[in-house]
């Protein structure tokens, strides 16, 4: 490979602080948050102009149920939902309580400014925005001493006792030197819509998007959808970009050209051949697609898809969920469900759905699982802990924590805990996860 020597440069310190996340996701923005709350001062960067990550920048606008199976124990609380709290108070939710599949659908406009808020209420955030984590500076083994970032003014740098990779990509646990690693097959990632006149089924739309006799369908995946509150909009999930690896910068940029030809094709299918959608229009692009998987830091534990489905309990929890183990076929039609109480369903645009077991009749289920601490500590790592999707974990395990409600809670446990190893001068690796849990509690997170 060519390359092109750059000179040698000094790059400024715009900024001292105790902890540095990096990814403003709903993740990133509760790891700041919950370790601002406790004191620390926090350089929060985001790349986008505005916080939230999938939430907002990819509108993937619902959040699954906060309680388990059995609909009696509720599972988190905290930052989650505080903030559907806030979007309570403006019109900008759906509250459905306990459900299966989905709990909240927001507005994700109105969760943009309210996580400003969340973030300007705590005066010892400073904010980045527009902001690219470029590289981080070492300073022994597992130490990272600065974070290098590229902004409008140029490039500076900011030093931290304590760093949170939120990126979802695992940038910075990667470019750090950490063990990082990426499945063969990655789930694929989807471009989410916002559609006005649509007046037809999920499964209508499914019909003619998929089906191979209709001159320009899509490759067979799955369709979904959720409303916008306070108007007759709705979210439309339906792309599926195959193969793309999401933390590479040239596969990213064709999956998100390739994602939005799909969402042209989905409402072009759905007007030419759904009674009731010819009015369809589209109403929103995502400033970013909705990415399911990339790279994964190599943790102190992994959690495995036996651990989720059993319900392991886990001294060191930091977070609880029951959304089901949902894996995206990353080469071929449909996904997989497994849900706790033993079924099994595999769903394919081309075959009926079929209903199975992945344990037999008469086992006793668990009604929710945990995600230990472990999976956010990268191994060797000193000062550094992995938030959100980056975490460990194998794939049927991924597909069941992978989603919002569940990554937003590492986010909230990262940032307590980056306080808690500050606190006592310990490596993240070696804190009290007993003072963790406690100190989570006291903020209000739901700790089992």
């Amino acid at each position: 490979m060519d390359t092109i020597r750059e000179p040698q440069r000094q790059t400024p310190v715009c900024h001292d602080c105790d902890v540095c996340v990096v990814g403003g996701s709903t993740t990133g923005v509760y790891a700041a948050v919950a370790a601002a709350r406790l004191g620390a001062r926090v350089a929060l960067v985001e790349a986008m102009g505005y916080f939230g990550g999938m939430a907002t920048a990819a509108l993937v606008n619902c959040w699954h149920t906060r309680f388990d199976d059995s609909g009696k124990v509720a599972l988190f609380a905290g930052l989650i939902t505080e903030t559907m709290e806030r979007l309570k108070r403006r019109d900008a939710v759906i509250d459905r309580g306990h459900h299966a599949y989905w709990q909240y659908a927001f507005n994700p406009f109105e969760l943009v400014v309210e996580l400003d808020e969340l973030v300007r209420e705590q005066s010892n955030i400073r904010p980045f925005l527009h902001t690219r984590f470029v590289a981080p500076v070492m300073e022994g083994p597992g130490h990272v001493a600065a974070a290098i970032i590229e902004d409008k003014t140029g490039r500076r740098a900011i030093r931290a006792a304590m760093f949170i990779d939120a990126t979802g990509d695992g940038d910075l646990v990667h470019r750090a030197g950490f063990e990082t690693y990426r499945r063969d097959v990655i789930q694929p990632p989807t471009t989410c819509l916002v559609a006005n006149g649509f007046t037809a089924t999920n499964e209508e739309v499914k019909e003619a998007v998929f089906d191979p006799r209709t001159p320009g369908a899509l490759r067979p995946g799955f369709l979904w959808g959720a409303p916008w509150p306070g108007s007759t909009l709705r979210m439309i999930a339906g792309t599926r970009v195959h193969g793309a690896d999401c933390s590479d910068a040239d596969q990213l940029t064709r999956a998100e050209m390739e994602g939005r030809r799909q969402v042209h094709a989905i409402l072009d299918l759905a007007r030419r051949h759904v009674p009731g959608c010819e009015d369809m229009r589209l109403a929103a692009l995502p400033a970013h697609l909705g990415v399911r998987e990339s790279r994964h830091a190599r943790c102190l534990h992994q959690l495995t898809e036996g651990e989720v489905l059993r319900g392991e309990r886990f001294l060191d929890a930091i977070a609880n969920g029951s959304y089901p183990v949902d894996v995206h076929a990353g080469d071929g039609d449909g996904l997989i469900f497994r849900h706790l109480d033993g079924r099994e369903q595999r769903c394919y645009m081309s075959a009926p759905t079929v209903e199975g077991r992945w344990a037999p009749e008469g086992h006793v289920p668990a009604t929710y699982y945990q995600v230990p601490y472990r999976c956010l500590v990268p191994r060797g790592a000193r000062n550094a802990l992995a938030a959100g999707r980056c975490l460990d974990a194998d794939e049927g395990a991924f597909g069941a924590v992978r989603v919002m409600v569940n990554t937003a809670q590492t986010g909230q446990a990262a940032g307590v805990a980056a306080w808690v190893a500050l606190d006592t001068a310990r490596a993240v690796g070696e804190i009290d996860t007993d003072r963790l849990r406690s100190r989570l509690a006291q903020q209000g997170a739901v700790v089992l």
